[in-house]
């Protein structure tokens, strides 16, 4: 698998050639706003290394997908999503064309924020 791939635009986001709302960043990981957001806290979490998606993952993989869902939490609470139980967030990996990937580098959706048609 390669690092990167140069017409990757996630690849391309992540080494900072096409702008971002940048979320977050470290060595493995790169997360930024979500331009067509569905929910009102909305970003993307995404590896620096090009992994195509899901069905491509690895054991070798492994650790960097510990990674993301360890600190998925910390960063949506940071975003403004409400504590569990009351609040929450979503996570979404969509695989593949029939998954609904759209741009096919792995990444997660964070999904949060009032939903005011869950209100009783």
């Amino acid at each position: 698998m390669h690092d990167h791939d140069p017409n990757c635009l996630f690849c391309r986001i992540t080494k900072g050639e096409i702008p971002s709302r940048k979320v977050y960043e470290d060595e493995d990981v790169f997360a930024f706003h979500d331009i067509h957001p569905g929910a009102p806290i909305h970003f993307l979490m995404v590896p620096k290394k090009h992994i195509p998606s899901m069905a491509q993952v690895q054991a070798e993989d492994a650790p960097l997908l510990g990674r993301l869902m360890a600190l998925a939490p910390r960063l949506a609470a940071e975003q403004g999503c409400n504590p569990y139980p009351d609040g929450g967030f979503r996570l979404v990996v969509n695989t593949g064309t029939e998954g609904g990937q759209e741009v096919h580098h792995l990444h997660i959706h964070v999904m949060g924020g009032p939903r005011p048609w869950l209100k009783g």
